[in-house]
């Protein structure tokens, strides 16, 4: 049923997406979950006859890989970007027989779905702590920002890079907020208070490249899928005023 393309070749065709609508966009990422769940990868739709499939940014199959396995998703958020046509979504399963964390980037060419590429980081990668993360991120508020005080896709990208470039530039300016919270597998840099910070445990010497972004004006979001030098990593940034507020992290160590 799956016909698996070149990953070069799927994300080339991504690259050549139209705009979508965030109702075309909620439908395939209403489906994902609904697949997931039901473990049953071709209840994904609308996809098209040749889908690239990555775990860990590497080529893999669909219909064996992660899911083929049917999960209890205890927390999801997705952010869907109607400009790239594109989505981003968050699970994480707190099932204590295997938990996960997984981040899904799909990419549309033509109306269908072209590129679907997951990070799937369970016991083992950095500070996983599936518990730790639902906690968290079911704590934190990524609602809906009023129109009138959206920030453009730029500023959005532009904080995130700015996140990102800080690891192997320490004189990058980055817009920090106040409180700002960062949720690095489970663990969390703040308690849920006004004087959170994010700023913390930053490494140096390191370059986070070939970036992929998943960017949502409506809620002020973006999702980076990036080479953490020579590991697979995610990072999603809600910003709100041009300052970063939460800060999410996703790294597969045994990709």
């Amino acid at each position: 049923m799956f016909r698996l393309a070149l990953s070069a070749l799927g994300l080339l065709a991504a690259q050549t997406a139209a705009q979508c609508t965030r109702e075309e966009l909620t439908a395939a990422t209403d489906s994902l979950l609904a697949a997931q769940t039901a473990g049953t990868p071709d209840a994904i739709t609308p996809l098209a006859d040749n889908v690239a499939y990555l775990e860990a940014f590497k080529t893999a199959t669909i219909a064996t890989g992660i899911l083929s396995h049917p999960l209890n998703i205890a927390f999801n958020r997705s952010l869907l970007d109607t400009t790239a046509c594109a989505t981003y979504t968050e699970m994480i399963v707190t099932d204590p027989s295997h938990p996960y964390v997984i981040g899904t980037q799909m990419r549309f060419a033509d109306g269908k779905i072209a590129n679907i590429s997951s990070l799937v980081t369970d016991q083992g990668d950095w500070l996983f702590n599936a518990t730790g993360t639902y906690y968290w991120a079911s704590r934190e508020n990524w609602d809906p920002i009023p129109e009138a005080d959206r920030d453009t896709r730029e500023v959005i990208q532009a904080a995130a890079d700015a996140y990102a470039d800080l690891f192997n530039d320490k004189s990058v300016q980055v817009p920090w907020g106040a409180p700002c919270a960062r949720l690095e597998g489970g663990a969390y840099t703040g308690s849920g208070s006004a004087t959170d910070r994010c700023d913390v445990g930053v490494p140096n010497g390191v370059a986070l490249v070939n970036r992929r972004y998943v960017i949502d004006e409506t809620i002020g979001a973006v999702d980076v899928f990036i080479d953490f030098a020579t590991v697979p990593d995610s990072h999603e940034f809600r910003v709100e005023k041009g300052k970063l507020r939460f800060v999410h992290t996703i790294t597969v160590m045994g990709g």
